[in-house]
């Protein structure tokens, strides 16, 4: 009996099974982020077309009409004089002339490095990036010692509760952390305040068509696709004498020596197949292109010469709807930026603030500008003195050459001296 317990088989061990636990939803937007963050335009570029190109400020600068764009606010802003004004609390502006930040922003920023190089490229990434980054330290007195442009994509922010602090490296590569007020920092349509979009970001999907339009163009340029159609005899030795014979007339196709008659057999034959109506469509779509891309920038198409809608007005007017509709828009962000960056607090209460002098722009011919002075010094607002300055005529010292001319409705007293 004692023998049938000791040889009665003991029952498997059943195997452990472990619950399912049903994974919650991630709520990380960095581990899986959800569609609906990047479809909001904050900066991915990506459209939910999977087939349509990425879209960065770095790519889309290869399209022509993006460079054009930023090429003509950068280069607009760096060629024209950045002058400094105090407000004297009256209504008045006085020029300032002796502040450190006129003379490293219109002659040299930086060893080696001239004050519109500087300015041509943070306006620049301000336009491509929407973010442009001048590194602006100061000395144990508080002065500015220089500015230097530093790549927006080597540039890393932090933050400080309210403060923020920027990491990067310098140009003579060191890595510093630096806060805001020793960073001058162009942000463009900041969500947060802070962080600067970049508008070929924003409107990513509409560059991506842009950007796709022109790679294909590209490739019906480059002869990647279909150019001819060859057709050969059926018959051959071999494989090789096959290979050889369509070799030989490709070769022949694209020989320079040729001169456009290429050499065949008699039984072979090439036929050249016309573009597409889908072709023709999608390059004409390309002008559209540059109409959307002139939009966001707001760039005038005469800017860009796309005059085959035709211009109305002359060449003045074009030149003051250019400033009044596109440069002013950039410009006043760009000056508030470099007050932050490059003035105190207790300058910017002062009244000390910046302004580009867009006036160069709108430069008058020899003709008008000898016309306009002589009637100002023909009336009570401007000395010939003061209009030969302008000129840039040698000053004369006559009697009343320094003197306003009175009304033409009344006389100088002579006994008066102060008239």
């Amino acid at each position: 009996m004692f023998q049938g317990l000791l040889n009665r088989r003991k029952p498997e061990r059943a195997a452990r099974v472990e619950p399912v636990i049903a994974a919650a939803p991630a709520t990380s937007g960095t581990r899986d982020p959800s569609g609906g963050v990047f479809n909001l335009g904050f900066g991915s570029g990506q459209s939910r077309v999977r087939t349509l190109p990425r879209v960065s400020g770095l790519i889309a600068q290869r399209h022509a009409t993006v460079f054009a764009c930023a090429n003509n606010i950068a280069g607009d802003h760096s060629k024209v004089p950045l002058k400094m004004y105090q407000r004297d609390g009256e209504g008045g502006e006085t020029r300032v002339r002796d502040h450190p930040a006129t003379y490293l922003m219109n002659v040299e920023a930086s060893p080696g490095v001239s004050a519109r190089v500087l300015r041509f490229a943070l306006v620049y990434a301000f336009c491509i990036r929407g973010r442009g980054h001048g590194y602006s330290p100061r000395d144990g007195g508080g002065e500015l010692e220089l500015i230097e442009a530093i790549n927006p994509d080597h540039v890393s922010m932090f933050k400080a509760g309210r403060s923020r602090v920027f990491g990067f490296e310098d140009g003579a590569g060191i890595q510093r952390r630096v806060p805001a007020r020793s960073m001058v920092n162009l942000r463009y349509m900041p969500e947060d305040g802070w962080t600067g979009r970049s508008p070929i970001e924003v409107a990513g999907e509409s560059f991506g068509l842009a950007l796709a339009g022109q790679e294909a163009a590209a490739r019906t340029a480059s002869g990647t696709t279909m150019r001819a159609v060859i057709k050969m005899e059926d018959t051959y030795e071999d494989d090789e004498a096959y290979s050889r014979n369509a070799k030989r007339i490709r070769n022949a196709l694209t020989d320079p020596d040729s001169e456009g008659f290429p050499i065949i057999g008699a039984n072979d034959d090439i036929d050249f197949p016309d573009i597409t109506a889908a072709d023709q469509e999608l390059l004409a779509s390309r002008k559209f292109d540059r109409e959307q891309i002139a939009a966001v920038y707001r760039m005038p198409p005469s800017k860009l010469q796309m005059l085959e809608y035709g211009v109305k007005a002359n060449g003045e007017q074009q030149a003051i709807d250019y400033l009044t509709d596109c440069l002013m828009h950039w410009s006043s962000l760009i000056e508030a930026e470099y007050a932050m960056g490059l003035l105190t607090e207790a300058e910017r209460r002062s009244g000390l603030f910046f302004r580009h002098d867009f006036g160069a722009l709108l430069q008058a011919t020899t003709k008008e500008k000898y016309d306009a002075l002589t009637k100002a010094v023909g009336g009570p607002i401007m000395t010939a003195n003061t209009a030969q300055r302008i000129a840039n005529l040698p000053i004369t010292a006559g009697a009343d050459d320094n003197q306003l001319n009175p009304a033409s409705n009344m006389t100088r007293d002579p006994s008066n001296k102060e008239d």
